[in-house]
This record gives structure tokens, C-alpha cells and sequence, in this order.
């Protein structure tokens, strides 16, 4: 009554009702449930399992794929398809598609969900265009590629401190001229860091505002990346 191996996870209908046949069979003989199954290797639970679905004619396994109430609607596919017409171009990705068309009403799914329906309509996004290069800011026609001739400034934050490192430097040589330590970053620490270097070079004169034009003395060009042009001998440009 023994079998060559273990019962696999899926059987037959005539499989199962062949197996309870045997265990019938053995506890009329007197052996117990447990025993005919440990001789079958059929698990004890799965044998009181069959015997359940024997007594209501349901031996036989229901096809998979679960409930067709979880199932996507043929009018929820149409409105992914749609709205993948419509905003395509703008979300270019099937997680944000699926956001726009739960604030829409439009419908209530995953993410997977739009990407599968998506994918079985052949429907793809486009990638998003690449950046054009950046145009070289052209040399000014007034300076001469020369140390002394031109400087720049620029500024480092120090957030833990609360301090800012305003700093002025020769565009050619790469000379470190000054630099000014402020908890302010305005266009006063910038006139007071110009003035400090044309005393250290020995370029200011009285006449000649220490400073750079106001189009670039806003706190805003101050940060770091941003600089202005200033030649010692012309003055601000």
C-alpha cells in the first residue's frame, strides 16, 4: 500500500479520490488516519482536506489566477490607456500616470498595474530630452589675459560657524589677494573686501569707488559659483 515517493503538491481529481480510496480502505481495517497517511506520505491535514471537499463534489482544484473581483475592468484599462494619451508627455513615467488618475477619478490602481497595462498596449514613454550644452561666457574685448588685470570674488558658507568667507582673487595668477569673514553676506562685505585688496596691491585710488557695479553686488551673486569682473585699473565692468 506504500507509494515509491512523497504526493506532489498538485494532483488529479482521480489522484486524490484514489489516495482516499486507500486511506478509507486501511482505517476500515483498523489503522488510524495518521498511520495510512504517514504510509502514503500524504500529509494529515491535506488528507482531512480532500475528505471535505469529496463530501461537497469539489475534488477537483478551481483554475488559478484568484478572484475575478480583484481582476482589472476592460473600462479601468481604457481609461489608463487614455490618460497615457493625454499626459504622456507630461508625467513620462507609469508612477506618476497612476497618480494622476487617482486625484483625477479617473481610476484606482498600482503603479505595476499601469505599467503592465501600458506594456501589453505596446505604449511606452519617451525618455526625457537630454540637456543642451552650456555656451561659454565669451572673454570681455576690454581685458587682457594678464595677472593684476582682472579679479574675482566668491563666497564660502560655513553653516555649523554661521560665518561667510568672502574671498577675492586673480582670475590669471590664481593669487589669494584677501578675504573677508562676516556672519553677513551683502554688498557692504564686498566693497569692504575690493577696498582691502586694492590697498594690498596698491591700486586704490579716491577717486575710484572701491566696488563692483550693482547689477553685481546683490546678496544673491554672492553665493558660491558666482562672481564679477573688476579690473584694478579700469575698475568694474
Amino acid at each position: 500500500m506504500g507509494l515509491s515517493g512523497r504526493v506532489p503538491r498538485r494532483v488529479d481529481a482521480v489522484t486524490k479520490a484514489g489516495l482516499l480510496d486507500l486511506v478509507h480502505g486501511a482505517v476500515e481495517g483498523g489503522w488510524s488516519i495518521r498511520r495510512a497517511c504517514g504510509v502514503l506520505e500524504l500529509g494529515e491535514v491535506r488528507a482531512h482536506r480532500w475528505i471535505a471537499r469529496r463530501a461537497r463534489a469539489h475534488l477537483a482544484d478551481r483554475a488559478p489566477g484568484g478572484s475575478p473581483m480583484h481582476g482589472l475592468l476592460p473600462e479601468e484599462a481604457e481609461q489608463i490607456l487614455a490618460l497615457f494619451d493625454e499626459w504622456g508627455e507630461t508625467d513620462r513615467s507609469h508612477r506618476k500616470l497612476a497618480h494622476r488618475g487617482s486625484y483625477l477619478g479617473r481610476f484606482w490602481v498600482s503603479a505595476s498595474t499601469v505599467r503592465r497595462v501600458l506594456f501589453l498596449a505596446d505604449k511606452h514613454f519617451r525618455p526625457r530630452p537630454r540637456p543642451g550644452k552650456s555656451l561659454k561666457r565669451p572673454f570681455p574685448e576690454w581685458a587682457e589675459y594678464t595677472p593684476n588685470s582682472i579679479w574675482i570674488y566668491d563666497t564660502t558658507h560655513f553653516t555649523r560657524a554661521g560665518m561667510a568667507v568672502l574671498i577675492i582673487e586673480d582670475l590669471v595668477s590664481r593669487k589669494w589677494i584677501t578675504a573677508i569673514v562676516s556672519v553677513e553676506e551683502t554688498s557692504t562685505q564686498v566693497e569692504v573686501g575690493f577696498t582691502a585688496a586694492l590697498e594690498a596691491e596698491g591700486s586704490l585710488r579716491p577717486s575710484t569707488p572701491a566696488m563692483p557695479t550693482a547689477a553685481s553686488t546683490s546678496p544673491s551673486t554672492t553665493r558660491p559659483g558666482r562672481s564679477c569682473w573688476w579690473s584694478p585699473t579700469t575698475g568694474p565692468r
